[in-house]
């Protein structure tokens, strides 16, 4: 004996047209830039500071792909290969056999920046 399964709909789908209108309306890049040089503004505020020098290496890049877009942020001070900024956050081996540790000051700065982001998001996409 077949099994029939019978979907109904009732309604005019007007929620999710209009849903989906505001979705393909939204200039992510735009927000996404904001976000960027939000975010950098935090990084390097929460850098620690000898010299200055990871704190103002600070970028941020937004990249679009086929089906999605991507917010990334970078630090270019990289002394004999080694990422500066990453060792401030993890800690590191000295020469003499000592070590440094790590310091999280990035997982704080960013945190309210991706609250906001997940805040604005759903904000822009949620149905009234």
């Amino acid at each position: 004996m077949a099994k029939v399964i019978i979907f109904k709909q009732k309604g005019d789908w007007k929620k999710s047209r209009k849903f989906l209108k505001r979705c393909s309306e939204l200039d992510l890049d735009a927000i996404l830039d904001q976000y960027g040089r939000e975010g950098v503004e935090a990084l390097a505020k929460a850098t620690p500071k000898a010299t200055g020098k990871t704190a103002a290496s600070w970028s941020y890049g937004v990249t679009k792909g086929k089906d999605r877009i991507t917010i990334t942020w970078r630090n270019a001070n990289i002394v004999d290969g080694v990422p500066i900024a990453v060792i401030l956050q993890y800690g590191h081996a000295t020469r003499n056999g000592g070590y440094v540790e790590g310091v999280d000051y990035i997982n704080p700065a960013m945190r309210p920046i991706f609250e906001r982001i997940a805040a604005r998001a759903w904000g822009e996409v949620r149905t009234e």
